[in-house]
This record gives C-alpha cells, sequence and structure tokens, in this order.
C-alpha cells in the first residue's frame, strides 16, 4: 500500500470498523461513537459522518482504534 491513507467517507469508516469488531454506542448529530473491547484491551472512537474523512483525521482515528493502514485497505 502507498504510504497515503485511502480518501473514504465516515460510512465506509464505520463500515470497515464494524467489520473489525467495533460496535456502535450513539450517534450524536454528525458524529457516531464506536467501540471494542477484547482479552482486557479496550478501544474507543468518534467517527465523523462527512463525505470524505481528512487524512489527519483519518490517522488519529487508526491510532486510537490500534488499527494500521494495512489493516484499513484490508477491511475496505
Amino acid at each position: 500500500m502507498s504510504r497515503h491513507l485511502p480518501a473514504i467517507s465516515g460510512k465506509q469508516l464505520i463500515r470497515a470498523l464494524q467489520r473489525a469488531g467495533f460496535v456502535v454506542l450513539r450517534q450524536k448529530g454528525s458524529h457516531v461513537s464506536l467501540e471494542k473491547r477484547a482479552a482486557g484491551n479496550y478501544w474507543r472512537t468518534i467517527v465523523p459522518l462527512h463525505r470524505e474523512i481528512r487524512p489527519g483525521t483519518l490517522s488519529d482515528i487508526l491510532n486510537q482504534t490500534g488499527l494500521h493502514k494495512e489493516d484499513l485497505a484490508a477491511l475496505l
């Protein structure tokens, strides 16, 4: 995969995170809160429902979820 993050929408990212085991907790306005609990680990993030998520925002979300660019590409 290239070193650049893919241009994806908030809905696409939420679907990818759900494939990775994340569960939608709630939605407030245009932001969706997701979490994943597994073997003593706990990840939580908020995804904006934008047409295209900015690279910096996507990078922060990946850091919060413990996923890498390669993981995201496999989930899309």
